[in-house]
């Protein structure tokens, strides 16, 4: 396959080589990327330890009303707290089986994997349903690591944000990650019956969050760009489930993260209008580390392995997909671009970000309604919230 990038691309632009910023020379070179994750997920086991970098910054200034906004965020979120216990019905059966489908996703893209000479052609009902049931334990499973990360992340945000009222609300983040952990490990034991480990391209993007020194930076990492992936995530899956305490779970976690996106929008807004060129150009950077790191993510070659199925001729099909294909790894990014856009992020250093996100095919999402505007269209006080 041949890359659309290269190692010295930016070379002449300030920025850094995408080898630099990725660990590899090639943004969609299967077997590095198979090589990355073959590499994370033989170092990891029961426990993972990352070095958290950061000092945990006391605040003497206990006034409130500073940024507003922040804590009109703080107010909603004291009146949104739910427990998953006795706001959900456990009590529902689910049908593991038949709770994701996986043709609602595909779509047309399904004649892609199974044409040709491809590993799964022969495919049948019985296969694309085991396929799905996977695909469902996978994907869930993703979510509540990646809830992990989040739980984690902002303890740290409390700790090292330099605000009185981003503290508050922050803290109230960190007890809406403990019950999105809880939830999601629960109906995986009690609903799904199987589980998968943590994919290793969330884990190294998640490793570089937390390790980073600079508060804003874990703000972009987890606030932005993790939980604005997951937020559109939980919104597809809602979309494609019919089983009801699935769509009821999903719906209750993503009225909170709605606020947790718009939190780090509101927060680094401000932060980013005094920074120089140089401190943009490296959350530039960052931001399509995360983004690579996320498509790689969404490959899901574990579920590959373990219907066992070659991975990388998978693996490149998805990749290689007609950009009109693309539908639901590009819809990923509906939350995130917009974000970008109001940071200031797209355009600064001439466009480098908006040129990115135009050669991985998402910039035509820069002009969604960004979180900060929408965050209580999610509310849970909502019949629906939007996908």
């Amino acid at each position: 396959m041949t890359d659309q990038y290269t190692s010295d691309n930016d070379a002449d632009d300030g920025y850094t080589a995408d080898a630099a910023i990725l660990g590899r020379d090639g943004v969609s070179d299967i077997d590095l990327i198979c090589e990355a994750a073959a590499e994370y997920a033989g170092s990891s086991g029961d426990e993972h330890s990352v070095v958290d970098n950061a000092e945990a910054i006391f605040t003497w200034n206990y006034e409130k009303g500073e940024r507003p906004r922040l804590e009109r965020l703080y107010e909603k979120a004291k009146t949104s707290q739910w427990n998953a216990e006795i706001d959900l019905d456990w009590s529902i059966e689910v049908d593991p089986m038949t709770a994701f489908s996986i043709f609602s996703e595909l779509g047309p893209e399904r004649s892609s994997f199974t044409d040709g000479d491809s590993p799964i052609k022969n495919w049948g009902d019985k296969e694309w349903s085991e396929f799905s049931y996977e695909s469902l334990s996978w994907r869930l499973s993703q979510f509540l690591h990646g809830e992990q990360g989040a739980l984690l992340c902002t303890a740290k945000i409390v700790e090292t944000v330099p605000w009185y009222d981003a503290k508050l609300y922050a803290s109230t983040q960190v007890v809406d990650e403990a019950r999105h952990v809880e939830v999601f490990a629960k109906y995986l034991d009690t609903k799904v019956g199987s589980s998968y480990p943590i994919n290793p391209h969330l884990g190294l993007l998640l490793d570089d969050i937390i390790s980073d020194s600079r508060w804003d930076m874990t703000y972009l990492g987890m606030q932005i760009m993790v939980e604005g992936l997951a937020l559109a995530a939980f919104g597809f899956m809602r979309q494609m489930t019919e089983e009801p305490l699935l769509k009821e779970l999903l719906r209750y976690v993503m009225s909170d993260e709605a606020r947790h996106v718009a939190f780090g929008v509101l927060s680094l807004q401000e932060f980013y209008q005094d920074l120089n060129q140089a401190e943009i150009r490296e959350r530039q950077e960052f931001t399509f580390e995360a983004a690579v790191r996320m498509r790689d993510r969404f490959l899901q070659q574990e579920v590959w392995e373990r219907m066992g199925v070659p991975q990388k001729p998978m693996m490149e099909r998805a990749l290689n997909l007609p950009e009109e294909q693309k539908i639901f790894q590009q819809m990923l990014f509906s939350k995130i671009v917009p974000n970008c856009k109001k940071l200031g992020l797209l355009d600064a250093g001439d466009g480098w970000l908006r040129d990115r996100f135009t050669d991985i095919g998402v910039i035509q999402f820069e002009d969604y309604v960004d979180t900060a505007d929408e965050f209580e269209d999610f509310s849970i006080e909502n019949t629906e919230v939007p996908a």
